[in-house]
């Protein structure tokens, strides 16, 4: 898939797309991502130490598998996102929004590229562009996905300004940081997230915008997220089912060999 393919899905909602969150910068993953059946990556550099040669290298990559890269970014810095763009990102994250004009600003830095300074502010201001400029500038950024976190109350009284921004394509809500500001950490079964989720969601699919989340639900749970509107699901991360995996027949083959299970923190991941 083409990162200008998975952006019209988006506001289209013609079906839903599948992806992970891609940890591991090892050489060997991408053959084993292959053959997956995701739709996309996601890359994320806000909780990740991942530096710009390993980030680029994992955009160039995926892409080259027609794998769009979506690459959370660790500001709110219109610069960070010009970045991961250079380095090949096909989307832009930008995490913790609240308000519009942070939209606004990100929506210059991905959908106005190479206008920069004076003219893009006053581009972002309603100024029209020359026919020619204007032709360049869609088919220059016709690849440039642009994704906002939604994980807060102030976010949610904002949303209808946040979904009117120009350039907007999805919004992506992140579980934990939602459900703390919603005062019920990490309860994704509370009616309180859930009704937030479907708020969210609902409303981002009403304004023609995609609509997704993370999560590391089991699938059969994620499925309540399409069914209030969701047409992006972000399933785990690479490393949750390294985790899981290795922990399960680590226990196996301890009862297999008669051994007791080890007292180990089981690891939480909250990406």
């Amino acid at each position: 898939m083409k990162a200008s393919e998975l952006r019209a899905i988006l506001h289209e909602g013609e079906r839903t797309v599948l992806g992970t969150c891609i940890v591991s910068p090892s050489t060997k993953w991408p053959g084993l991502i292959t053959g997956c059946g995701l739709d996309f990556v996601f890359i994320d550099t806000e909780h990740i130490a991942l530096n710009r040669e390993t980030v680029s290298w994992m955009c160039r990559t995926y892409t080259s598998m027609g794998l769009p890269p979506l690459v959370r970014i660790p500001t709110q810095d219109p610069n960070d996102a010009t970045v991961v763009l250079d380095d090949g990102a096909a989307g832009v994250i930008v995490p913790y929004v609240e308000r519009p004009e942070v939209v606004r600003s990100m929506a210059g830095a991905t959908k106005l590229r190479p206008l920069k300074g004076e003219r893009a502010r006053r581009a972002l201001s309603g100024e029209d562009l020359e026919p020619e400029l204007q032709t360049y500038i869609e088919t220059h950024n016709a690849g440039h996905i642009l994704l906002t976190n939604i994980e807060s109350v102030p976010a949610m009284e904002n949303l209808d300004d946040i979904l009117a921004e120009k350039g907007l394509d999805c919004v992506l809500i992140g579980p934990h940081d939602l459900s703390t500001s919603l005062g019920v950490p990490e309860q994704y079964d509370h009616p309180r997230f859930l009704e937030a989720c479907a708020f969210i969601l609902g409303k981002a699919r009403a304004a023609g915008i995609g609509a997704g989340i993370h999560h590391w639900l089991s699938p059969e749970k994620q499925v309540q997220f399409v069914d209030m509107g969701a047409n992006l699901l972000i399933h785990k991360a690479d490393a949750i089912f390294l985790s899981e995996g290795l922990r399960n027949e680590v226990s196996e083959l301890r009862n297999l060999l008669g051994q007791e299970a080890l007292g180990h923190h089981t690891g939480e991941v909250n990406i």
